[in-house]
């Protein structure tokens, strides 16, 4: 965990983020805390990350997401060398699918 990013206020932010029961609560509150560039950006990130992780080249990604290849290159260097946040999220997804 990086120490500069953990502070009380980004706490109180993620145990608001955890008291969100559906999508549509997400909407209502990212709606209000993002501007839709920031939303629009994270969404971006976290395709990339499941197109890298399908083993999809940095072209395909490209064309479908509208990603930069900078942008790419950094998904693919947090995938790799990251806190594996993506990595517990995607596992989480592919549980629940199963089920």
């Amino acid at each position: 965990m990086n120490k500069k990013l953990k502070t009380e206020a980004v706490d109180h932010l993620f145990q608001a983020i955890l008291t969100l029961k559906d999508v549509n609560e997400c909407y209502t509150f990212f709606e209000d805390v993002c501007t839709i560039n920031e939303l629009l950006s994270l969404s971006q990130r976290y395709e990339v990350a499941r197109m890298l992780r399908a083993k999809k080249t940095y072209l395909e990604i490209a064309e479908k997401t509208g990603a930069s290849t900078a942008t790419i290159s950094r998904v693919n260097r947090s995938l790799n060398y990251g806190n594996d946040g993506y990595d517990m999220v995607f596992e989480r997804l592919d549980e629940e699918e199963r089920k």
